[in-house]
């Protein structure tokens, strides 16, 4: 059912009726300030009054659920032009660079590099880790409650998958603040086809990166051990292996894709319990829909609030078509709150059911780690939540900052917490 047009809600952008932008332009500093600090009021109104539209810059904007899921799961869609360009991505970065990782890749070569990867993240293999998850949450947790108080994104978020993916891939306690460093400052990498203003700090830390990772390679290649690189080093599937070029794109990848998303997550998902004392409370009495309450957290404020497409082949989409080799912006949180999709869609409900979601894209190239973040969502607010009575936000709420990447990342998050 569509939303009406005939009024925006309050907040939404206003548009003039020539105005191809529709109010919203990405490519306006202003703008873009606005959406980084709220995007709903804007992708709301892109939704209503544009669902599927072509750009001044060319880039075509999806904004309903049942369109963006139709151009991830069915439509001649990848993630390159027909001569092989990433859209708009940088020429200059590294062989290793995004350019490189599986998720930058089209079938064949991303089917290959997808199956190499990916039984490191299976179900199986993720749920072996809960328990270290779940002592790296509780812990911090307890040392949060002997004080009163907690930084959610610095010692909860931050902390819980940066040691979990250290562990993973085999990087020794001693490194394991300069290489989170590195790995939050190259995430900017991904960004580089958006003009991203730190992409010289980014390569920096890139290229910091894939000398310590050619350096634990190259021990890992006399010496393997039970970690995520080993694996990597030693992953065979009919006779094929990584190359070493391969070996540092996907070993970087993956940690820039997961690192930054799982601390969304987790922060964006605690300030909507800050936000929402009832759903607070619920899970506090039923702890058991933990796992719910992530998915709900996915839905109402994701990490990824987009995801690139690029068509193969002309097809038809909201009453217009899609040329080859357009690039589609699929807008992930306004699918997410779509009415057509979900009753009542603003308002946060830890017990929704059922919750087709799209925070992690969808199809072929849907996100690797989803299983990963989802249980170290899960573990870290069961914990926070778990063993507390009380979570208050210990600043204004306009204080809060988010951060410059291309996920929706909280910079900080200061509460005050009480012992259960």
């Amino acid at each position: 059912m569509p939303e009406a047009t005939t009024r925006s809600p309050a907040g939404s952008p206003s548009a003039a009726p020539d105005d191809p932008w529709h109010g919203v332009n990405f490519l306006d500093p202003a703008v873009r300030e606005r959406v980084r600090r709220n995007p709903h009021p804007a992708l709301a109104h892109l939704r209503r009054v544009a669902p599927v539209h072509r750009t001044p810059i060319g880039v075509w904007r999806i904004a309903r659920h049942a369109d963006v899921l139709h151009v991830l799961r069915e439509a001649p869609v990848g993630v390159r032009t027909s001569d092989g360009l990433l859209p708009g991505a940088a020429r200059s970065l590294p062989d290793w660079g995004p350019g490189e990782f599986l998720l930058s890749q089209d079938p064949p070569r991303h089917t290959r590099l997808r199956g190499l990867v990916s039984r490191a993240f299976t179900p199986r293999a993720v749920e072996r880790l809960r328990p270290r998850a779940r002592a790296l949450a509780e812990a911090r947790v307890k040392r949060a409650l002997e004080r009163g108080s907690l930084d959610v994104i610095e010692e909860l978020a931050f902390e819980v998958p940066s040691a979990l993916i250290c562990e993973m891939m085999g990087v020794p306690a001693a490194d394991r603040s300069r290489f989170t460093d590195w790995t939050a400052r190259a995430t900017h990498l991904l960004t580089a086809s958006f003009g991203n203003q730190d992409l010289d700090d980014a390569r920096e830390a890139g290229a910091q990166l894939a000398a310590y990772f050619g350096d634990l390679v190259a021990e890992r290649r006399k010496s393997r051990s039970e970690d995520l690189l080993s694996r990597l080093i030693g992953a065979e599937e009919e006779g094929d292996r990584l190359s070493e070029a391969e070996l540092l794109s996907q070993s970087i990848g993956l940690l820039i894709a997961g690192f930054e998303t799982a601390i969304g997550l987790i922060g964006n998902g605690v300030l909507a319990l800050l936000q929402h004392p009832d759903a607070q409370a619920l899970l506090r009495a039923r702890p058991g829909l933990v796992a719910g309450a992530v998915e709900e957290c996915l839905r109402h404020d994701g990490p990824i609030v987009l995801t690139i497409r690029v068509a193969h082949a002309d097809f038809p989409l909201g009453g217009q078509t899609i040329p080859r080799d357009a690039v589609l912006m699929l807008l992930l949180a306004a699918a997410n709150r779509d009415p057509g999709q979900f009753s009542d869609p603003d308002r946060f409900d830890i017990e929704r059911a059922p919750n087709p979601h799209l925070a992690f894209g969808g199809g072929a190239h849907s996100c690797l780690g989803a299983h990963l973040a989802r249980m170290e969502a899960q573990e870290a607010i069961g914990a926070l939540v778990g063993r507390t009575s009380r979570l208050e936000l210990a600043c204004a709420p306009e204080a809060l900052e988010y951060g410059p990447s291309l996920f929706r990342v909280l910079a900080r998050l200061p509460i005050s917490v009480a012992p259960a």
